[in-house]
């Protein structure tokens, strides 16, 4: 075992403070990675502050890594020292079930070993990447394209690749009308990866107030959706919703903006239940899906995407004693769009 410095939450109701944490020693086919960058994703905090269910403290978060390797086991394959590559939100996972053999490891029957608060293979938890290194198994690790940066490319693990995984699986294309909802991590990921599939892209959020962001990074209409107005105006005007916000709404009023045949796919997972009537469905034969992220073979689809198409996170790069103002101002949504950890900083 190698200890690194990182930082961790020691309680649910404590801030992140600066420790150490164990790293396994390198087998056969893992990959030691020296971490560059790490992004900060809502769902880091819901996580160390127990919303989503009880956690093992001390817990390092962080599940939207790039680095590069910095040695590898004896019978890997696929990676090399000095390879700029990533780490998302899995780590491993059964490989032999059915969902794994058909590349959705995100599904995996046996369960998925998530980049932290999870159970690995030798029985520690999981610690992810506020820290300086990794220990990953080979099949996890992602290839970071030279094109993107490793900073603007952390967020890709996990922003980029829930929002790329449904428009995908809902066959997104030239004439297809998207709806983003919200034009936050999630939402301005969202834009950009719809518009480059070539849709027609409309944001609604609560405001006007990042419109010139949205018609920026590639949608083409923006409106309020405090606005009554905006729900009569855009009445069936759409193939699929991206849902990206973690708050209530109101499914039956965004309902009446789908099409027939359409979706309200949603990737957001707000803490309450959302209420939905079945005949506000069958009257339109409009679905409400829900969309988790993807796996390792579309995860790696997505960043080649992006790189092909010069698409990246917006982020703001901060050291890592800001992490806990940072989470602050992520529950204020007060970031644009993305807060991105720099590793370097971990020891200062």
């Amino acid at each position: 075992m190698t200890s690194v410095t990182a930082y961790a939450a020691p309680s649910e109701a404590a801030p992140l403070e600066k420790t150490t944490i164990e790293r396994r020693d390198l087998g056969p086919h893992d990959v030691l990675i020296d971490v560059a960058f790490a992004g900060i994703c809502h769902s880091d905090i819901h996580t160390v502050r127990g919303d989503w269910g009880p956690q093992q403290y001390p817990l390092a978060p962080g599940h939207e890594i790039t680095g590069t390797v910095a040695a590898v086991g004896s019978e890997v394959t696929r990676h090399a020292v000095g390879d700029r590559v990533g780490v998302g939100c899995m780590v491993n996972s059964c490989g032999e079930c059915r969902q794994c053999r058909r590349g959705e490891e995100q599904f995996c029957e046996n369960g998925a070993t998530m980049t932290y608060g999870a159970v690995d293979r030798d029985g520690t938890i999981t610690q992810g990447g506020y820290s300086q290194q990794v220990v990953v198994t080979e099949s996890f690790v992602l290839r970071i394209p030279d094109a993107l940066a490793l900073d603007v490319a952390a967020p890709l693990l996990c922003a980029g690749i829930t929002t790329y995984s449904p428009l995908r699986h809902w066959k997104v294309g030239e004439g297809s009308r998207v709806a983003v909802v919200g034009l936050g991590g999630l939402g301005h990921m969202g834009v950009q990866i719809a518009h480059a599939l070539g849709a027609e892209v409309t944001v609604l959020s609560q405001t006007l107030g990042k419109k010139d962001d949205g018609l920026r990074l590639g949608a083409d209409h923006y409106y309020a959706t405090r606005d009554e107005e905006t729900f009569r105006t855009l009445r069936k005007s759409f193939d699929v919703i991206l849902n990206t916000v973690s708050a209530p709404i109101d499914l039956r009023a965004y309902l009446g903006l789908v099409d027939i045949d359409g979706a309200i796919v949603c990737v957001g997972a707000p803490p309450e239940p959302l209420a939905l009537t079945v005949g506000s469905l069958i009257g339109g034969r409009r679905s409400v899906a829900g969309s988790n992220i993807g796996g390792i073979r579309e995860t790696q689809e997505m960043l080649d995407f992006c790189a092909e198409h010069g698409i990246a996170a917006e982020i703001e790069v901060i050291p890592a004693s800001d992490i806990n103002e940072a989470y602050e101002r992520v529950l204020a949504s007060d970031v644009r769009y993305r807060f991105v950890i720099d590793a370097s900083t971990l020891d200062a």
